[in-house]
């Protein structure tokens, strides 16, 4: 199937599901996904299909469109809500991520003060001391986990060697609450191997992790554009809001994009 990819460094605003009008950054190349996971529903496609090995914006090319693009929007009296790192593939691979991080807010601050900073991440590089530390400094540390087991990840996240559902959970536990939790339900089949992460099984296991990190927020939501492959399916509605419930239950505010 199609998809898409972000074919510049800084893009929008645009009506983002989750965040409302968003201006985009994209820490990675503009030719193909650059990702240390694989995820089978990915909207960018696979990694490496065509971004590894090519260049990545420097600080001071994201340091410069930033601000030019801040300008414009404040003179234009232009709505935004959120700045927010996405793009193709996981910003925090970008070896200057800590310092561009810095020069954002510092940005953000002089130009469009109120504007919230978010960053969408797969959390798995949460034992950066350095990188823990500049996703703590941020607004909304949206943090991705889709399953609380090993398999499932495997499966649907295809994440890289070494990677550690336990580990990403005492990363999580050590900001205090201090993130948004992210997970997208998803099910289907893939080279042999069914998945869903929205059965009763799965949803009673993410539970106790959602119980455990006590995020400030859980974005749940399921694909709504094209995927790598076509042996995926969205979960409906009704699914998405019982799981919305039962985490509103434990008294945390829940956003369900459908």
């Amino acid at each position: 199937m199609a998809t898409f990819l972000f074919d510049d460094i800084i893009f929008g605003p645009v009506k983002s599901r989750r965040l409302g009008a968003s201006l985009g950054i994209n820490l990675l190349p503009v030719s193909g996904k650059f990702c240390n996971f694989n995820c089978i529903y990915c909207e960018c496609g696979w990694s490496g299909d065509s971004g590894q090995g090519t260049r990545l914006p420097s600080r001071e090319d994201i340091r410069t469109h930033l601000e030019k693009k801040l300008i414009e929007i404040r003179d234009e009296a232009a709505p935004l809500d959120k700045i927010t790192f996405a793009g193709n593939g996981e910003p925090t691979i970008h070896p200057e991520f800590v310092g561009i991080i810095a020069d954002t807010i510092a940005i953000r601050d002089r130009i469009v003060p109120g504007v919230k900073i978010a960053v969408l991440s797969n959390a798995s590089r949460l034992d950066n001391p350095e990188i823990f530390a500049a996703l703590g400094q941020i607004d909304m540390n949206i943090l991705k986990l889709d399953s609380a087991f090993e398999r499932t990840v495997s499966l649907i996240n295809q994440p890289p060697a070494g990677y550690s559902v336990d580990r990403v959970i005492d990363g999580m536990m050590r900001y205090d609450g201090r993130f948004i939790l992210q997970t997208l339900f998803v099910q289907g089949e893939f080279e042999g191997g069914k998945f869903n992460n929205s059965t009763d099984e799965e949803i009673s296991a993410w539970l106790e992790v959602v119980k455990k990190v006590r995020p400030e927020m859980v974005m749940i939501y399921t694909i709504a554009r094209d995927t790598p492959i076509d042996t995926i399916q969205k979960i409906e509605p009704e699914i998405l809001d019982n799981i919305a419930g039962k985490v509103k239950r434990l008294g945390i505010p829940v956003q369900v994009s459908y």
